[in-house]
């Protein structure tokens, strides 16, 4: 069992950044890869950013790429979202997730992929 604790969200103005923090307990991060997913009122949860076991190798939502940079600290079981050039239809609640199969971008991308999430940590960006 892991347990997954966001942090770092908040309200920002567009065009500004903040940082995102997932803290996970329970078993070594490294045993997981790792994502990102949002969702805003009225939609599906979408993808934003995946990340393998040793952060090597990452993916990113056509969104967000160039903006958002996924990164980790096994040392410290700890999974960051850095988000710059927020835009308003960023505006969602951030949720980090681990997985454990094989680190394929088609099967990432997609909620199937993960067995354990966080609570989630809302970002608003205002215009």
């Amino acid at each position: 069992q892991v347990v997954l604790v966001e942090s770092g969200g908040g309200l920002v103005q567009a065009g500004g950044s903040v940082g995102l923090s997932c803290a996970a307990s329970g078993r070594p991060l490294s045993n997981y890869y790792m994502a990102w997913f949002r969702q805003a009122p009225g939609k599906e949860r979408e993808f934003v950013a995946a990340i393998n076991w040793s952060g090597g190798s990452t993916y990113y939502a056509d969104s967000v790429k160039g903006r958002f940079t996924i990164s980790r600290e096994n040392a410290k079981n700890t999974m960051y979202l850095q988000m710059n050039n927020l835009k308003p239809e960023d505006t969602a609640v951030y949720s980090c997730a681990a997985g454990f199969r094989t680190f394929i971008q088609a099967l990432v991308r997609t909620t199937a992929a993960f067995d354990y999430w966080g609570q989630g940590t809302q970002v608003t960006v205002s215009s």
